[in-house]
């Protein structure tokens, strides 16, 4: 014989109980979940400055131009020419990745040839994609501000 009160399954102040413990969770998580994402923005920002330096200076040792005018000149070709060195890969090239805007720009000395050049690299929305932008030049040291507006040589240099 069975009773009333012998229904099997949750009632409801179970059930929001448990609803509460899984807000509860996330409201702990997320924002290390959106830390850890800028974390890693940051980082393959540094590595993009890297990757695009490298390929500067083998700009210049391949074409005695010295370096390139603008991040384009160093994006994918075939055959590759100094307008397009097919050195760095097409989503760098396009200026955007992994939440930061990448700029280059090469100035122009005596002689005609591009004698320096500065990448800076952005976030795209300060505090979502990245906390701090980066700056470097031809002396291959990278420079990060902790503010993320535009950075400069002036900046402190990161290891």
């Amino acid at each position: 014989m069975r009773t009333k009160n012998s229904q099997k399954g949750f009632s409801l102040i179970e059930l929001l109980i448990v609803v509460a413990i899984i807000l509860i969770i996330a409201a702990i998580a997320i924002p290390n979940l959106l830390r850890s994402r800028m974390a890693a923005n940051e980082a393959s920002a540094v590595g993009s400055l890297r990757t695009l330096n490298t390929a500067s200076v083998q700009y210049s040792t391949t074409y005695g131009t010295g370096f390139p005018v603008a991040i384009g000149n160093l994006g994918p070709a075939n055959p590759a020419t100094s307008a397009a060195a097919d050195l760095i890969d097409s989503v760098l090239a396009s200026g955007t990745k992994s939440g930061y805007v990448f700029v280059l720009a090469g100035v122009a000395g005596t002689g005609g040839t591009i004698d320096t050049y500065t990448i800076t690299a952005i976030p795209s929305t300060v505090g979502t994609t990245g906390q701090r932008s980066f700056f470097t030049d031809q002396s291959g040291v990278i420079r990060a501000d902790t503010t993320g507006v535009t950075p400069d040589v002036n900046d402190q240099p990161i290891s």
